[in-house]
């Protein structure tokens, strides 16, 4: 009767060892198989490059052409854009004579007029990423032929002249530098010229 149990037990555990090498070669071990699984995986697990959103594509990188970097202020870049002869026709200004404000890049930036000898102010407009916006200053055409400083509203534009005439005739543009100071605190300094006459 022990011998009999004895070889019961033998006979289970050699059909178990059996099922489980069935059970084995069923399923695929080979090494290449392995590597399909693990790169399935792989790949499922990494992550898929997404869409840049606006705000990551934003940059406090120059207008292409315009020069100079924005500093300060709630971090956006000061664009000043290049004013069309339509720009400057509706902004309908009045005035004697005028100046202005022009890169080797983009001109004119800045066109203001204004009356010889006249208490009134000049009036001017500048492009602000693609609006046309007015700005002023004292003092007439008079007032403009220095170092003016324009107002308008949000901003502030100052003509430096920084050197003599680059050329000859009767308005000579003068080399100058203008800085766009915005009321948030942001700065943008550009290298020009600074032209005033008829």
């Amino acid at each position: 009767m022990e011998f009999t149990q004895g070889k019961r037990y033998r006979a289970g555990v050699v059909a178990a060892s059996l099922l489980t090498l069935m059970l084995a070669g069923c399923s695929d071990s080979s090494p290449d198989a392995d590597d399909d699984a693990s790169g399935q995986a792989s790949s499922a697990e990494q992550p898929t490059a997404q869409e840049p959103t606006r705000q990551d594509q934003t940059t406090d990188e120059p207008t292409p052409g315009t020069g100079g970097e924005t500093r300060g202020g709630d971090g956006s870049t000061i664009t000043l854009d290049a004013l069309t002869a339509s720009d400057i026709g509706e902004a309908n200004l009045s005035g004697e004579l005028g100046c202005q404000f022009s890169t080797a890049q983009a001109s004119p930036l800045l066109v203001a007029k204004g009356n010889v000898d006249s208490s009134s102010a000049a009036q001017g407009v500048v492009k602000v990423a693609g609006y046309v916006e007015r700005v002023s200053t004292p003092g007439g055409f008079d007032g403009m032929t220095g170092n003016p400083t324009f107002e308008g509203k949000g901003k502030t534009l100052r003509i430096e002249v920084t050197g003599e005439p680059s050329g000859g005739g009767e308005s000579p543009a003068r080399p100058a530098t203008l800085t766009y100071d915005r009321a948030d605190g942001a700065q943008r300094t550009l290298e020009g010229e600074w032209q005033c006459g008829p």
